[in-house]
Formats: structure tokens, sequence, C-alpha cells
């Protein structure tokens, strides 16, 4: 029994969406995810999954795509990306599937840690910071805490928070977002979004005793890493 994650399928099975026009890399990219997973998840597995998982613009036509994780094996816990247009209700969406769950202001439970998180965005401070960020940024601070608050008035003490977004804007300076992890005592930190970058300029390791780990399925080789 153990928790792995992982990010950024970008599954396009009713839509079309060829991800190697990113690189060689991305080429059936799907089926790599496929075989790496059969190879390491069992049905006692937790796995996070940390946003952009369809490309569909709508529920209806992303119901392969989530078809295509269920038939995986394990328990999935999953937060919506930037490209997850086709997410609706979070009712609607908890009441598809047993073996996956939607964190939408709420959080689950993995033995005695609470898994928390939210969407995110991007970060003030960074060249291109707008006033729509802002707006989508403030909101999302709020759906994070929204999440933690409900885990904490529950008594849990340990608290992984899955973001898609980074929690740095893009000169890697602290923010907000991370202020809240430090209050609430988050242990790990898992995110995505990120694709082409070099450990270099990723935020990534132990920093104030927050592990913060980056599970971009290119970052990742297209395989979920173990958290716990």
């Amino acid at each position: 029994m153990a928790m792995y994650a992982i990010a950024d399928f970008h599954l396009a099975f009713t839509t079309d969406k060829p991800m190697d026009i990113f690189g060689e890399k991305w080429c059936n990219h799907e089926e790599k995810i496929k075989k790496n997973w059969l190879e390491l998840i069992t049905n006692r597995d937790t796995v996070l999954i940390a946003g952009d998982i369809s490309w569909s613009m709508k529920m209806k036509e992303g119901m392969m795509d989530l078809q295509w994780i269920h038939n995986l094996p394990g328990r999935k816990i999953l937060v919506r990306g930037n490209h997850d247009y086709w997410w609706t209700s979070i009712t609607k969406l908890n009441n598809l599937y047993g073996d996956m769950n939607f964190i939408q202001n709420n959080y689950f439970t993995y033995n005695d840690y609470a898994i928390c998180g939210t969407r995110g965005w991007v970060c003030p401070g960074g060249d291109k910071f707008t006033k729509h960020d802002e707006k989508i940024y403030n909101r999302e601070i709020l759906r994070l805490k929204l999440s933690l608050d409900k885990a904490v008035q529950d008594g849990y003490k340990k608290i992984i928070v899955m973001l898609h977004y980074p929690p740095t804007n893009d000169k890697i300076k602290e923010s907000e977002v991370i202020d809240i992890f430090k209050e609430y005592n988050v242990s790990k930190v898992i995110y995505g979004h990120l694709h082409g970058v070099s450990k270099e300029r990723v935020f990534e390791g132990n920093i104030d005793n927050i592990e913060y780990i980056l599970t971009s399925c290119d970052y990742l080789d297209f395989k979920p890493t173990r958290i716990l």
C-alpha cells in the first residue's frame, strides 16, 4: 500500500490534440503512462493526479478519458488543471466512480493524512501577471484555505497539498500560497503544469520543512513517483 503522484496526462481520446507536437518524447504518451502505471500501481495504492487530465472541452467528450483513468488500478485523487474545461459540478464528478476522488473546496484522506488542494494559478510578481490573473489567483487562495480548513477542523495534522500550478512565480519567489503552507504545517506539496524544464529551474526539494515535488508527466518520464 503506497501513494504515488503524476500530472498532466493531456488525454485526447475524443479530441484531435496530438501531444507529439511538443516533441518526440510525447509520442504515444498515454501508452507510456499506462505501461509504467501497470508496472507500479496495484489496487491497494493511491495516485495523486495534479491536473490537466483531458483536453476535452465538455464533460460528455471527457468521459472516455476519465474512463481510461478509472480502468487503471488503484485509487485516484485529482485536482483541476488550467486545460480541464470539461470539469463540471464537483458533486457530479465525485459520484462518477468509486475509485476517483475530485478535490474542490474539500479534501480526502489517506491513512492519517489529509489530501487537500486546488488548481492554483500564476503567482504575483512575475513579468506577465495581470489584473485578470490577480482575480483568479485570489479565488484560488480562498479555495485552498477552504480545503485546508475543513481538514484541520476534522482534526488532521498531517497534510499533503496538491496544486496544478507551481506555488511560485517564474522568478522562483515565495508567495502567499507558500505562506499558507507554512501556516497550516503542510508536509508535502505536489504540483504539475511545467513542461520541458531543467532541474535548475524547478522549485523542488525540502524547503522550510515542506517537501515540494514536481510531477509533470514529461518531467517524470511518464512514470508515477512514489510519495509515501
